[in-house]
């Protein structure tokens, strides 16, 4: 959550849509309910194996983003488990992906 000001949020979800570490940042007010987030998390889990489907024909995915009214929320595949990463909606999305990148990588 030190990479940017602007993260709201960066879990661990296993490949069951489970949150199995990490969290809301501290002082911030969620935007959705507790039962929203589970339901998200597995919404995720399940989009993330369906991509995988065309990993053959155009390789594996970096990470994948969203931009919403009131959120930027961007995924990184780690295995067999995702980065979900939520921030304000006017981070710089040409940035900041690349920056979790390559925390990630290194």
């Amino acid at each position: 959550m030190t990479v940017d000001p602007k993260i709201r949020f960066a879990g661990v979800i296993n490949e069951r849509g489970r949150l199995v570490a990490g969290g809301m940042k501290e002082k911030v007010e969620p935007l959705e309910s507790e039962k929203d987030d589970e339901m998200i998390f597995m919404e995720l889990a399940l989009r993330v194996k369906m991509r995988k489907e065309f990993d053959k024909q155009l390789g594996p995915v970096n990470f994948a983003m969203a931009s919403r009214q009131r959120a930027l929320a961007m995924s990184f595949p780690i295995g067999e488990d995702i980065l979900y990463v939520v921030s304000e909606p006017d981070a710089d999305y040409g940035i900041l992906p690349k920056k979790i990148l390559k925390i990630i990588h290194s």
